[in-house]
Order: C-alpha cells, then sequence, then structure tokens
C-alpha cells in the first residue's frame, strides 16, 4: 500500500468538479434548494479523523501508559484514511463546480444566494475532511529509527 499522493487527489477532484458542474449546468433550475449545512457531515467525518489520529500517534510514539497498535489496527486505520481523503477530494471538486455555476448566476435565481453558502460551507469541510485525512495518514506511519542508518 502506497501512501496518498496530492496529485491522486487533484485529478479525483478535478473529475468530480467537471461532472457537477455539468449536472448543475443541465439541471439547476428544476432543483430544490440545498441546505445551509449539507457539508457539515464531512467536518463530523473530519473530527473522528483527528480524535483517531492523536490517538494512535501517541501509540505509535509509545508515550507513557500507552498501550501498543496492532498492526491491523494501523492498517484498517490507513484505509479509514485513504477513503476519507478521496471522498474529500470528491466532494470538494463537487462543492467547487457547483460554486463555478452558482456565483455567475445570483442575480437570476433567488435560491443561487443560499446556494452560494451551502457551496462555500462544503467547500471548507471537505477540505478539513482531506487534511484531516492526511494527518491520519501520515500518524500511521512507523518512526523511524535512528538505528537503522547504522
Amino acid at each position: 500500500m502506497r501512501f496518498t499522493k496530492p496529485r491522486d487527489l487533484a485529478a479525483a477532484a478535478l473529475v468530480a468538479g467537471l461532472l457537477a458542474h455539468l449536472l448543475v449546468r443541465l439541471s439547476y433550475s428544476t432543483l430544490p434548494p440545498l441546505p445551509t449545512f449539507a457539508g457539515f457531515t464531512l467536518l463530523v467525518i473530519a473530527a473522528g479523523n483527528l480524535w483517531l489520529a492523536f490517538s494512535l500517534r501517541a501509540r505509535i510514539l509509545r508515550k507513557p501508559g500507552a498501550r501498543p497498535v496492532e498492526p491491523l489496527t494501523a492498517a484498517r486505520a490507513v484505509a479509514l484514511a485513504k477513503a476519507s481523503s478521496l471522498l474529500g477530494a470528491i466532494m470538494l471538486g463537487a462543492w467547487a463546480g457547483l460554486l463555478l455555476y452558482v456565483l455567475p448566476v445570483r442575480g437570476e435565481f433567488a435560491a443561487a444566494d443560499h446556494d452560494a453558502v451551502s457551496g462555500i460551507v462544503g467547500v471548507v469541510c471537505s477540505a478539513l475532511l482531506i487534511g484531516a485525512a492526511l494527518w491520519l495518514e501520515h500518524c500511521c506511519r512507523t518512526p523511524t529509527d535512528p538505528r537503522r542508518d547504522e
């Protein structure tokens, strides 16, 4: 398993953004208004990732009183981190695609102002999820052994 590369996340965000923008462009007038805090769920997932990252990091670095981490637990945390970062990238692209359509047409549609706020909340929460997931993935790395170079 290799660690997540920013170019992989950027590619997923770009594809999702283009598809979301196309979908919104074709059907925006028929869509209901978006909930303001629709992207807030991503922030909850990010908080879970952060909690797990700090918990595992203390155990991996063998802080006093912390029990060791089972290899399968670390592997599951890395899988969660990879999935969360990919979800964050896809949702970041989708919210950005929505914003690219909504911001210029705020005067034409009554719901566009409200949807712009929803899009900004979604973009921010998606970016926070990506950051938390990458931090969790980083925290699951084994510490470097100073004797390894000898």
